[in-house]
């Protein structure tokens, strides 16, 4: 029997993936109920803090994608609560979710990432968009792969076949954040690695291996049932899967990050796993990988659900700024 009483689950939000974050809200609070937990499901508003205030959660499951949900902002204002919640605090939030910076790290730790530049949409203004493309062509290679540097779910990002269609693919990233990151592109296996921690350390669930119909595992692919072909466990080499569960416990370990993340790798024809990025807030819809990962370990969702939020209830929160000091 849990000795949680009351917890909150936090979906919605005003960046471009609202909609799937409540989606995965919805998911989350579902397999709660199942497992006899009291959930309140509320958006980020001007109603959350005088809500929190008035009826304060035993813990808080943050479902919120992008923006403020992965950047550390909600769960900074978590903190001055004192309302504890499952997942990475502030800090650890924004490195993991400025992609480029992540990269830094985890090649800081020896991971592999393939090689890349950052630019922001100002350099492409100041000194010329073609002079700049042609350089990142000339120094990167060919096919690439642009994306926002912060931002999930695959908005604005682009494969670049040719140069030709690089600047459409920077117009389009540049719709969903000012600083584009452009990788060189890693053929192989797309694969992603969830990790969770309910007590005894990181652990790697079993890798999914993702097969979109049309190729690249963009918004449609993503979020629409049927459009993409999901394996998990992956496809992989015993050896392969083990190099890519220690990749992800790795980049979990190395960006500080706490209770639950999901890595996306791509495996190449050696079998050897490219970092791509880390998710601090993984996706719980139907159609998420982290859901298709606790099946195919033999766990139950609603219960690991509780059990972080368990966890969670018993660290010690930031003392409530209204409590008076001994």
């Amino acid at each position: 029997m849990s000795d949680l009483s009351h917890v909150l689950v936090l979906a919605g939000g005003l960046s471009y993936e609202r909609e799937v974050s409540l989606r995965s809200g919805r998911r989350v609070s579902e397999v709660l109920r199942a497992t006899g937990i009291d959930v309140e499901t509320r958006d980020t508003d001007a109603s959350l803090v005088p809500a929190v205030l008035a009826d304060r959660p035993d813990a808080v499951f943050v479902t919120l994608h992008g923006g403020a949900g992965e950047d550390g902002a909600i769960r900074s204002v978590l903190e001055l609560l004192g309302v504890p919640y499952v997942g990475a605090d502030p800090d650890a939030c924004r490195v993991a979710f400025d992609k480029p910076t992540a990269k830094a790290v985890v090649r800081s730790v020896g991971l592999r990432t393939p090689d890349s530049v950052t630019l922001p949409k100002e350099t492409f203004h100041d000194l010329g968009a073609s002079a700049v493309l042609t350089r990142i062509v000339d120094h990167l290679g060919l096919p690439l792969f642009v994306k926002p540097a912060r931002g999930g779910s695959a908005l604005g990002a682009s494969f670049v076949r040719t140069a030709e269609e690089l600047p459409a693919a920077m117009v389009g990233c540049f719709a969903y954040g000012d600083t584009a990151l452009i990788e060189r592109y890693v053929d192989g296996v797309e694969v992603s690695v969830s990790v969770v921690d309910l007590g005894e350390g990181p652990v790697a669930l079993p890798p999914v291996e993702i097969v979109p119909d049309e190729g690249v595992y963009d918004y449609a692919a993503r979020y629409t049932a049927g459009h993409t072909e999901f394996f998990a466990p992956a496809r992989l080499s015993p050896k392969a899967s083990a190099a890519c569960a220690e990749m992800a416990v790795t980049a979990h370990t190395a960006l500080g990050l706490r209770d639950v993340s999901r890595t996306d790798l791509i495996v190449d024809a050696d079998g050897l796993p490219h970092f791509l990025e880390v998710n601090v807030a993984p996706g719980m819809t139907e159609t998420s990988l982290l859901p298709m990962a606790v099946e195919a370990a033999g766990q139950d969702l609603g219960v690991l659900c509780r059990t972080l939020l368990e966890r969670a209830a018993h660290r010690s929160a930031i003392p409530n700024p209204s409590t008076p000091r001994p």
